[in-house]
């Protein structure tokens, strides 16, 4: 039987060509379809093909029944349900590179335009008008151009700004101190808020970039600051930036992004005469959506008829066989670089990772690459992937280390992971398979407990006393957050504890910071897994 794959979003003509010319390969080209549609019609297929447009949810992967492969044609997967897919042994691969020059060169386009104002130039002249003082504009030669985030994109945004004779600084806290390209000053988020005449920001949306610049970020800037956006919608507050243009604090922005998009007919930015808009075109150029349609469909089809794996985000280079004794272990091991990612918020210096039992007979190198793409992800985005994961930690300036336990652990298979970050903190978690595939997390910072390493997880560092387990309860019911779990662990009687509450959905930041007024909680945060 034929191989059928759906594409779901309007793909090149190059890449299209490139799915109905392979044999065995039936493709259905329906972009537009409704959330309601794809639902309808998604379990007749072996691949999905989507750019930004699809959304695929778990119900879309719950009704996949024939789904093995997603393939998103770019490089954020963040419209996926990447958790959902590796349950259920779906590859979700994507394209990264294919878009990094026209991305970083669509910042430079809205920079430049916000410099000179030059459509709001276009448009008064199309009405008639000749107003040529209204639009008196800055150079942008030795001015301070504020690169946030050393990424792919943002490395060639910041050299670029370099050839155009400006003073570029950055922030990156997860790069080494003496990466980044030449000419550009590393420094702190506050000294490139402080120094900064045009701010751009190139890094993915989590919880700690989330509003990153906001009105307390704006309160640090310059007067007359410009604002620049073609990351991620959320990643700079609307709101606060909308207050920022109309007390002149911000002399102008260029969004490509938005936190709802399209945005609402009465968004504010859009009435704003100071602000430029696009309706996220980073990634809108012809030889872009050529590269990455060409891209994701030589590697949906290596995968449907040869079983081959590339630029998956969340499975490894290997054979079925291979991948079906592995998967817990590449679970397991990316869960638990993820936790002691989020367990601190600064740069990790280097990275231990110590196998027992018979995942060291079989060959750690694709679970410390699974250990690697857990812990990059929560700073750097989906874009990392099982290839390029140790790639980005050399050029990181994390130094990775295996080792073999001897029945050490007490488990006869399990991972453990430490991670020194800067400022002299570590942190530890370790992990056994049971069973047949059961992963657990058995110790987090020398606490031995026994929990499930997924979904959301209220994590709390308490004093072993009476009623906080009652206390955190009847916050969160008051809150309307459900409680699916709870694992306990403590140093000894009436010493400190950690409490895991697994959670059905997220926990407000008012409730964590409720939580951490209490005198017996130490610390609460939440982690996503």
């Amino acid at each position: 039987m034929a191989h059928r794959v759906l594409v779901s979003d309007k793909l090149a003509p190059e890449g299209l060509a490139i799915l109905r010319a392979a044999g065995d390969v039936e493709v259905d080209d329906r972009p537009g379809l409704s959330p309601a549609e794809l639902l309808a019609v998604i379990g007749e297929y072996d691949a999905l093909v989507i750019r930004s447009g699809t959304k695929v949810s778990a119900d879309v992967i719950a009704a996949g029944t024939r789904l093995r492969v997603i393939g998103r044609a770019g490089i954020g997967v963040d419209n996926v349900d990447v958790a959902a897919a590796t349950r259920r042994g779906i590859v979700v691969m994507n394209t990264p590179g294919g878009n990094n020059v026209t991305t970083a060169e669509h910042a430079l386009s809205l920079m430049l335009s916000l410099a000179r104002f030059i459509p709001q130039a276009d448009a008064s002249l199309r009405t008639g008008a000749w107003e040529r003082t209204k639009f008196t504009g800055t150079e942008i030669t030795g001015k301070v151009l504020g690169v946030i985030g050393l990424g792919n994109i943002g490395r060639i945004v910041a050299d670029r700004g370099v050839g155009l004779a400006m003073k570029v600084i950055a922030y990156d806290p997860f790069l080494a101190p003496e990466g980044g390209p030449a000419g550009v000053e590393r420094v702190s988020l506050e000294d490139l808020f402080e120094r900064a005449d045009f701010v751009t920001v190139h890094v993915p949306l989590t919880t700690e970039t989330h509003n990153l610049i906001s009105t307390a970020a704006f309160a640090r800037m310059k007067t007359g600051v410009r604002i620049i956006n073609c990351a991620r919608g959320g990643i700079v507050d609307e709101t606060a930036l909308a207050e920022a243009l109309r007390s002149g604090k911000v002399a102008g922005a260029a969004l490509d992004v938005f936190v709802e998009e399209p945005p609402a007919a009465d968004h504010p930015l859009l009435r704003n005469p100071k602000v430029v808009l696009t309706p996220h075109l980073g990634a809108s150029t012809g030889e872009a959506q050529t590269n990455v349609a060409v891209a994701i469909a030589e590697q949906v089809v290596a995968y449907l008829t040869r079983g081959a794996i590339s630029a998956a985000v969340n499975m490894p280079a290997l054979s079925p066989e291979e991948r079906e004794i592995l998967a817990p272990w590449l679970l397991l091991g990316e869960k638990l670089g993820s936790l002691v990612g989020q367990l601190d918020a600064g740069a990790p210096q280097s990275i231990e990772i110590a196998y027992e039992g018979q995942v060291a007979e079989r060959g750690t190198r694709t679970v410390t690459a699974a250990v690697l793409r857990g812990l990059l992800v929560h700073m750097l985005g989906g874009d990392v992937n099982y290839v390029s994961a140790p790639v980005v930690a050399r050029e990181r300036g994390i130094e990775v280390r295996e080792t073999v336990l001897a029945r050490a652990s007490g488990f006869r298979d399990s991972i453990l992971v430490k991670v020194d970050f800067s400022g002299g903190r570590s942190h530890l978690a370790a992990g056994a398979v049971f069973g047949r595939g059961i992963a657990r997390l058995v110790q987090l910072d020398g606490f031995h407990l026994e929990a499930v390493p997924e979904g959301n997880i209220l994590l709390l560092e308490n004093r072993d006393v009476p009623g906080v387990v009652g206390r955190v309860g009847t916050l969160l019911g008051r809150n309307q957050v459900n409680i699916a779990g709870l694992q306990l662990g403590r140093e000894k009687i009436g010493g400190r504890a950690v409490s895991l509450f697994q959670v059905d959905e997220a926990v407000p930041e008012s409730v964590l910071e409720e939580l951490r007024q209490a005198p017996e909680i130490l610390s609460a945060r939440l982690i996503r897994l």
